[in-house]
């Protein structure tokens, strides 16, 4: 696991010269197919090398979660212990970690009548109304969203009228997780320098446009059939060039706007990161430069 630009997938193929692991991708951006020079998908040379799975294999327009993820990467990881290998999960989508990991809670379906109801109140009353009703069934849930948070203050209070229990002690009760199931090691990336993540962000993200970036969004908007609503285009770099291509930026906006965010995704990364329950924490830097993990994780893995 790590941060976007932190080496993930330069140490994954790196191992796989010295353990006998097969390798499952674990980017919610690397899924789809069409979507290579953005996501920082490994190039073919490099795929050919060190196969990964789960990449490529979804169009942006089609709907994925994490817990088909879960679902997909519980099958491929038999496969492979079947096959007498070890599966190595290597990516930077912390959720899908944690739902593979640790489960998912049994949510009754939505109702659409219920739901009719909750919106007809909250089109009289307003939606801070409803907040402030959540927080009598629901002090958890409403503690962590805005009295504005419209869509998930619904979804709260429609399993507390179906179920009569609120959804905080629903998510309580995890299903389906793989902790007790495997021997399972992890390793988590850890930058200490921002300036030089920073600097390598931009980088690489300028790499990336000099690769064709723009046209490969291009590509994409042209499509027709996508928009900004859709998780595919609004990944990172992409949600901010189809703004250029939607007219309401420049090009040069753009990409300090994909810049920006990179940096955010990857410090909400890293804070996923430094409070991971069971992960070997390993720093990819120091003040003078980025260092080599390869060796670092080969001796942890010889001592276990």
């Amino acid at each position: 696991m790590g941060p976007t630009a932190s080496g993930k997938t330069d140490l994954a193929v790196a191992l796989r010269k010295h353990l006998p692991v097969e390798l499952i991708n674990v980017d919610s951006a690397q899924i789809y197919r069409d979507m290579d020079i953005g996501t920082a998908k490994p190039d073919s040379e490099t795929l050919r090398a060190a196969p990964h799975r789960l990449i490529s294999f979804c169009d942006p327009a089609q709907p994925y979660s994490a817990a088909d993820f879960a679902t997909d990467a519980k099958r491929e990881m038999a496969d492979i212990i079947a096959s007498g290998r070890v599966p190595l999960l290597v990516g930077g989508s912390m959720l899908y970690f944690k739902v593979l990991l640790e489960g998912l809670s049994k949510l009754p379906e939505a109702n659409p009548e219920i739901r009719e109801h909750i919106q007809q109140q909250a089109d009289r009353e307003g939606w801070p109304s409803l907040h402030s009703e959540l927080q009598k069934v629901d002090a958890q849930t409403a503690s962590r969203l805005h009295p504005n948070h419209s869509q998930r203050i619904q979804r709260a209070l429609e399993v507390y009228r179906i179920a009569g229990v609120p959804l905080s002690e629903l998510q309580m009760k995890l299903q389906g997780g793989i902790q007790d199931d495997f021997d399972i090691c992890q390793f988590a990336l850890i930058p200490h320098n921002r300036a030089l993540l920073h600097q390598r962000i931009e980088q690489r993200f300028l790499a990336m446009m000099d690769q064709g970036f723009a046209t490969e969004v291009e590509k994409l908007y042209q499509r027709g059939d996508l928009n900004l609503d859709m998780p595919a285009i609004r990944s990172v770099g992409y949600r901010q060039l189809w703004d250029y291509f939607d007219g309401r930026c420049d090009l040069n906006e753009a990409v300090g706007k994909a810049i920006i965010a990179t940096r955010q995704l990857s410090k909400r990364q890293q804070t996923w990161l430094r409070n991971w329950p069971n992960s070997v924490q390993i720093p990819v830097d120091d003040a003078s430069g980025y260092l080599s993990t390869d060796s670092h994780c080969e001796l942890f893995l010889k001592n276990l």
